[in-house]
């Protein structure tokens, strides 16, 4: 099959999409199909990286950066749909595969229609969760759902990562057109858990018997990773072998730095910042367990990444990480409290399986084993099913 896939951000930049993205072409391509990638330059003045990977090829639209809402690093397309749909005319797709709904889902659907083949969407995020971004137009819900259900009903298909995200879009749409597949996304299980672990004891001076969790995305608002310090702070009062590491950037980090100066977490928090995939993948694998706070979740991508690399996961239930997260086998879902009793369920969760060693061990036995679920080959054979369903029915 020949699919085009179109997206608002790639690489360099790290986030769920961006990974997603990337492994969906990869995965596609190492399954026979041709695939075009249609994505945003990484910078204006460099030259892009290759992608030496045979059926993938990628064509790079002008970008440029956000000057205030976008995290640095984000780099979104210049509406450039003349170039786009003549790259695309001449790959002849099958099915064109968006990735988001603005001005690359635009684009995507306009070569759909040329083409006149099928449009398949991946929602991948709850854009209200992101409204406080926003500043004055945060208000402007109604408007931004009202656009983001015209562009489903644009597609033959909609993907949802999860079973929750896909009962709120069937909710909206209220209608049995497009058909709505749940389709959880995959990760390179076997690469992960065969990555060689990077101590964080050793990078931090930290005592060989600490029990290190990890924290792995953007220090942000809707990550809830404030929420996070808090849980560990009190965990760590009473167990004090704890300690803690956090992944990534954001604009909550000098917060986040303050907060771990004081004198209860002085010493047993390490900022590592945000780092390449890999680097980050490698000091997962170095710890122990992994916290998970975040309520803006479709799926919760770092939730599989974790899991794959045998951490027993300790997250706030909630949407889309009940399906990733299987209580009391791979990690500890904590039931919701409540924003003020939260951070006590978490931390007291987070303290009671840093205390046993053969609970952890056992949880960390059941992730590597029950991590082939979340496969790539399983994730690709299920997107092309929905691609071949939305063919064969256009």
């Amino acid at each position: 099959m020949r699919i085009a896939i179109f997206a608002e951000s790639y690489l360099p930049y790290l986030s769920g999409v961006t990974v997603s993205t990337d492994g969906l072409a990869r995965g596609l391509a190492a399954a026979g199909n041709e695939v075009l990638l249609v994505v945003p330059r990484p910078s204006r003045m460099s030259e892009p990286p290759s992608v030496a990977v045979p059926r993938l090829r990628v064509a790079w639209l002008p970008s440029y950066q956000l000057p205030v809402l976008a995290p640095a690093g984000y780099r979104m397309p210049w509406p450039a749909p003349a170039a786009a749909l003549a790259e695309v005319g001449r790959f002849r797709p099958d099915v064109v595969h968006a990735q988001s709904p603005f001005v690359a889902g635009l684009m995507a659907a306009r070569a759909a229609g040329r083409a006149r083949v099928p449009l398949v969407f991946t929602h991948h995020t709850r854009f209200n969760d992101y409204r406080h971004y926003l500043g004055p137009l945060a208000g402007a819900t109604r408007l931004s759902d009202a656009y983001i259900a015209r562009f489903w009903r644009r597609c033959a298909a909609v993907i949802a990562p999860s079973e929750a995200l896909a009962r709120d879009i069937q909710a909206q749409l209220r209608a049995l057109r497009p058909r709505v597949h749940v389709v959880p996304t995959g990760v390179e299980v076997g690469m992960i858990s065969g990555i060689a672990p990077v101590d964080p004891r050793e990078l931090a001076g930290w005592p060989p018997t600490s029990v290190v969790v990890a924290g792995l995305g953007r220090l942000a608002k809707e990550k809830s990773v404030d929420l996070l310090v808090e849980a560990f702070a009190i965990s760590a009062a009473r167990e004090p072998r704890l300690r803690l590491v956090l992944v990534g950037d954001g604009p909550l980090g000098a917060a986040i730095a303050a907060r771990a100066r004081r004198p209860d977490l002085d010493g047993r928090v390490l900022l590592a910042g945000r780092l390449p995939r890999h680097d980050a993948l490698a000091l997962l694998r170095g710890c122990d367990l992994f916290a998970f706070a975040s309520r803006t979740e479709t799926q919760g991508l770092v939730l599989a990444e974790a899991i794959a690399a045998g951490l027993p996961v300790v997250a706030l239930s909630g949407p889309g990480v009940d399906e990733s997260v299987r209580d009391g086998f791979d990690g500890i879902l904590v039931p919701d409290g409540g924003p003020s009793r939260e951070p006590a369920l978490l931390g007291a969760a987070l303290a009671s399986l840093a205390a046993s060693d053969e609970r952890r061990s056992a949880m960390r036995r059941n992730a590597l084993e029950g991590a082939e679920r979340f496969s790539i080959r399983r994730w690709i054979g299920r997107v092309e099913g929905v691609y071949t369903e939305a063919r064969d029915a256009a």
